[in-house]
């Protein structure tokens, strides 16, 4: 029997950025059919319009389905989303583009939640139109933290280091009176998860970042970290996770010192983005914590260099194989996790055999 390959959905995001391009180009490596079966939601007249401006990638060919259930494995299926005939017009911010871009997403989140495709890729969408489009939702983890079971967490990934926030899409001066020392537990709590069970890390190593500089100078600069961060590190490693800090990201991130851990938590965006996007360019969005998969490319629609070919493909592929990764080692770990042998003391006098223990049956595999 030949082995199943994961269908992973793929949105177009708003169509006047380069995340058509990013797609077009990631989809021309004839080996990405031998990864997944990727299935394209959105619109052929505008992947027709950004291939016209690519010059030296390979045409991608499409074969259209009517929805995920009719992709055909091996090929590169395009489900159409929106107006057929929508206006393209490259590096304008628009109201349609932006309607389209729903379109792809509305149509691939339910996909997702009916189990018709495996994890779901978003190319870039423009906040700003997608608010006056009436999205309603400031961002991709927003929006599919709507749709799914569980808590979002972000994490930024890459080969070189992960970063996770406590929280996200917010002001900046909104960001201290946000942070709880319980909402720094539970973020601690969940991003211990997510590495074990996404990431198959046995027993991850979390820094935790302070909020203030210098993670605030004994309460010179601040007192967040006394009160709030400090107490939640300890708690959680009280609960089981290696946590440490608070500690200064300013000297975590310019000593090099975020290698001796597996992921790092931020206390807001651009405090873990900045570096993250400095040290890792090519870097994916993890939306963790839901019962589903989303990643994405780690930058936004560009405008200014969308149409004219000068998109790097390469975080949108990233973001193609980590959802592969992910997927799979999250079924791997639930496989594993689902039937836990149960617990003899040999120090009260009781052993156990072979022929004791509750093993699964061939049915149960």
């Amino acid at each position: 029997m030949s082995e199943y390959k994961l269908k992973i959905g793929i949105t177009q995001g708003d169509i006047n950025g380069i995340g058509w391009e990013v797609i077009l180009k990631s989809l021309a490596n004839p080996t990405i059919t031998d990864i997944c079966t990727p299935i394209v939601y959105g619109s052929k007249r505008a992947a027709e319009i950004h291939a016209g401006h690519l010059a030296e990638t390979e045409s991608v060919q499409f074969a259209v389905c009517g929805s995920a259930a009719e992709a055909r494995r091996g090929r590169i299926n395009l489900v159409e989303c929106g107006e057929k005939d929508v206006r393209v017009e490259p590096g304008r911010v628009t109201v349609e583009s932006a309607r389209q871009a729903i379109a792809a997403l509305e149509r691939a989140a339910a996909d997702l939640q009916s189990g018709e495709i495996d994890a779901v890729v978003t190319a870039p969408i423009n906040k700003e139109a997608m608010q006056e489009a009436g999205f309603g939702y400031t961002g991709h983890t927003e929006y599919f933290a709507s749709k799914a079971e569980g808590q979002p967490m972000m994490i930024m990934c890459s080969e070189l280091l992960r970063v996770a926030l406590v929280t996200t899409h917010i002001p900046v001066d909104k960001v201290a009176s946000s942070l709880t020392t319980e909402g720094i537990v539970e973020s601690l709590m969940a991003l211990r998860q997510t590495l074990k069970r996404d990431f198959g890390i046995v027993e991850p190593r979390i820094a935790v970042l302070s909020l203030n500089p210098h993670a605030g100078d004994g309460g010179l600069l601040g007192s967040e970290e006394a009160q709030k961060i400090h107490p939640a590190v300890l708690e959680a490693c009280e609960k089981g996770v290696l946590a440490f800090g608070p500690l200064a990201a300013d000297g975590l991130f310019a000593s090099g010192g975020y290698a001796k851990y597996d992921a790092i938590l931020a206390m807001y965006h651009d405090q873990g983005l900045a570096p993250f996007k400095t040290l890792s360019p090519d870097g994916v969005n993890f939306t963790a914590g839901l019962d589903i998969v989303r990643t994405s490319p780690d930058h936004g629609t560009a405008f200014d260099i969308a149409g004219k070919d000068k998109a790097d493909a390469q975080s949108m592929r990233n973001a193609i194989y980590a959802s592969v990764d992910i997927v799979r080692r999250r079924r791997a770990y639930n496989r594993w996790s689902a039937r836990p042998l149960e617990h003899f003391e040999r120090e009260k006098g009781r052993d156990v055999s072979v022929k004791e223990l509750k093993l699964p049956t061939e049915e149960q595999e």
